[in-house]
């Protein structure tokens, strides 16, 4: 099944000059969300992981699906504020300023093998941190998965010391 005819492109959002990837058709669409999902099932079983990790909002979409088919754990990465227990935390720069994420101290087991799984690999700050957080925990990243990867931006240099999994590949549309 062709998955990129699932993404739409929407030109000037959230700002003049972006084009969005939007994964929601492919979300709404049964068929293609249940290929992708079990892709990344696949890829994370290949892995050797116990473990899903997935940065909100977009990565939960993707990696809470891929935990349960492959039968492994999942941990979610939120914003300041949205976790209830003690948590460990990474800041991390973006383009444009300055973000911190955050993960319960107690989800991640040393030893446990994490496969991070997000929608999009842009930058890769998003994902570098959700690393950070996994292995100060004493867990190791043995994978980082995405539905879209855009090809033109440093986010694969970011990570180069991963494995990186993408289903689809597109050109940064300006």
């Amino acid at each position: 099944m062709n998955l990129e005819k699932f993404i739409a492109k929407i030109p000037n959002f959230p700002k003049q000059g972006i084009v969005f990837l939007d994964i929601t058709p492919l979300l709404e669409n049964k068929d293609a969300f249940k290929e992708a999902t079990n892709i990344l099932k696949d890829y994370a079983i290949s892995k050797g992981a116990n473990k899903i990790v997935s940065p909100e909002a977009r990565g939960f979409m993707v990696g809470a699906p891929v935990s349960v088919v492959a039968n492994m754990g999942f941990v979610p990465v939120r914003k300041p504020g949205k976790l209830p227990r003690e948590q460990v935390s990474c800041a991390y720069d973006l383009e444009y300023g300055s973000n911190t994420l955050t993960m319960h101290k107690d989800a991640i087991k040393k030893g446990d093998k994490v496969v991070i799984i997000d929608d999009l690999l842009a930058t890769g700050g998003t994902v570098k941190a959700a690393i950070k957080l996994v292995e100060e925990l004493g867990g190791e990243v043995v994978g980082c998965a995405f539905l879209i990867e855009l090809i033109d931006l440093p986010g694969k240099e970011l990570l180069k010391d991963y494995d990186i999994y993408s289903l689809m590949q597109f050109k940064e549309e300006i």
